[in-house]
């Protein structure tokens, strides 16, 4: 499994207070918004997995013909959908799914997108075999991910601490170029590798890989 039950009751914990947070690079995140809808087309089949409380979803539901976005947490989800009951959006479904569930067909999406999540899971190998699985032939698979290697070292050791006390859910530590390097050697063509922050440095790589 990419994520284990814990991980799961640790998001339903904090979904509420998750909600109420800012986006830290606002501009940043715009950005990223505005790059993923030029990849789109409108009668795309769109999924997302680790989509959280819906916020990306509600902004990239109107690009695509159908969006399914999933997320473990249950709460997140809950959320999610009272946001989709104001928005009006016939074309948006919120599930209960980890990304790799085998409830979504074989070569069912035109796109998959993995934002803020391959970090959190504990196998990522098998996420991007399904996202491979789930979407057609050249279809699209976007991500942009924190890189914890690339950032402060302290973080290292926090995070563990953070952990033992229920403060952090499970993360992995790697590396951009690492980061490409295993979504290429899963079938996918990488056809875009940006940094999309306002700030100084910016550890969270947009990745759009082609499926081959």
């Amino acid at each position: 499994m990419a994520q284990a039950p814990d991980d799961a009751r640790f998001w339903n914990n904090i979904a509420r207070k998750y909600a109420s947070d800012t986006i830290s690079d606002l501009a940043g995140y715009e950005k990223t918004l505005e790059r993923t809808s030029q990849l789109l087309k409108a009668q795309d089949a769109g999924f997302e997995f680790g989509c959280g409380t819906g916020s990306t979803a509600l902004r990239l539901a109107p690009h695509l013909s159908s969006l399914v976005a999933t997320d473990i947490s249950a709460e997140m989800i809950a959320i999610a959908r009272e946001k989709a009951a104001t928005a009006g959006l016939d074309n948006l479904n919120f599930e209960i799914a980890g990304p790799d569930s085998a409830q979504f067909g074989e070569a069912d999406f035109d796109v998959v997108f993995g934002f803020n999540v391959l970090h959190l899971l504990r196998d990522r190998a098998e996420t991007y075999r399904q996202v491979h699985r789930i979407l057609k032939p050249g279809g699209i698979f976007i991500s942009k991910t924190p890189c914890l290697s690339e950032m402060n070292p302290l973080i290292r050791l926090a995070v563990p601490v953070a952990r033992l006390f229920g403060k952090a859910p499970y993360v992995a530590f790697f590396n951009s170029e690492k980061l490409a390097a295993e979504i290429a050697a899963a079938g996918f063509e990488i056809i875009a590798q940006e940094r999309h922050g306002s700030g100084r440095k910016d550890f969270r790589p947009f990745i759009a890989a082609r499926r081959r």
